[in-house]
């Protein structure tokens, strides 16, 4: 049996958050009494002393401050205990957010979202499109419920979903191509880059930056065009450019070293036990979609 109860822990929080017993009765709607007679309470359970008076302020002792800190994750679990026991209840998620980055295939992301729709034709979507770290932030930031990112962060679990080739290219006509050997990091570096900026707090840069021109950009299309018009080089993924390199109007740049690359993207859910069953199916078809189509990047973004 245990000594303690939920509620004297959260009396206890209370007259520290608050100030004092009488702020904290006014806060949690108890009479003072109730809350004096609660943290008492634990003190005599437990046989530690938790709160000694200084002039008219109760304040933490030593124990009572390393008791306060480690009470702090029992009172966090048990809100969200209660949170998905919440979720349970409601069944179906009314709305569901979720971000991917724009790297990520958009006909497995439409094609997830049409057997998504058919399934659960109450739940409204709210998608973001992402660069780099923003789908991270939003993840971090409680804002989405699954996310398509290629950072994990710490304290989250990602699964893969698949390795996108990114490949250097300009159009055929620009002057790299006419370089009769190998490209060096010098011959780049002579020339305008083209390069997405961060939608993320982490201003996160990807791939080689050496370039002493850089244009950045915020749109996917954007990138694509400029390279295709001849206004600069870039690595992109297969995912937006296949059909433009079958069709010679864009073409692969031959460098010395560190040609291709491959970004790795990842579904990860803010927290899946408080997760519906709407978005554990949506998450669920992107990972079979995603496993399914691996290496066919057919797919060039529409103008935004």
């Amino acid at each position: 049996m245990l000594k303690s109860t939920l509620e004297q822990w959260r009396m206890l929080h209370a007259v520290i958050n608050h100030g004092g017993f009488a702020q904290a009765a006014e806060a949690v709607h108890k009479s003072q009494s109730t809350v004096h007679h609660a943290v008492h309470k634990l003190e005599s359970m437990l046989g530690v002393r938790i709160l000694e008076v200084q002039g008219r302020k109760a304040v933490l002792t030593e124990a009572g401050e390393l008791l306060l800190r480690r009470s702090e994750s029992l009172i966090r679990q048990a809100l969200q205990l209660e949170q998905v026991a919440e979720g349970l209840a409601r069944g179906v998620e009314a709305q569901i957010q979720i971000a991917v980055d724009i790297i990520f295939p958009q006909e497995s992301l439409y094609q997830a979202l049409a057997d998504f729709s058919d399934c659960f034709p109450n739940t409204r979507v709210e998608l973001i499109e992402t660069v780099l770290s923003g789908a991270e932030d939003l993840l971090k930031q409680g804002i989405c419920d699954l996310v398509v990112t290629p950072f994990v962060p710490q304290g989250f679990i990602g699964n893969l979903l698949m390795d996108i080739p990114f490949v250097p290219v300009a159009c055929p006509g620009h002057a790299l191509h006419k370089v009769d050997r190998p490209l060096t990091k010098q011959d780049l570096a002579e020339h305008r880059q083209i390069v997405m900026r961060d939608s993320g707090s982490a201003g996160r840069s990807s791939g080689w930056l050496g370039a002493e021109q850089r244009w950045t950009v915020t749109h996917a299309s954007t990138s694509v065009d400029m390279v295709r018009k001849g206004l600069g080089f870039a690595w992109l993924p297969l995912t937006w450019i296949g059909p433009l390199l079958e069709s010679g109007q864009l073409k692969e740049l031959t460098l010395q070293e560190g040609g291709g690359r491959e970004g790795s993207l990842y579904l990860a859910y803010g927290d899946i036990d408080q997760q519906g069953p709407a978005g554990r199916y949506l998450g669920q078809r992107l990972l079979e979609l995603s496993r399914s189509q691996a290496g066919k990047y057919w797919f060039l973004p529409e103008n935004s």
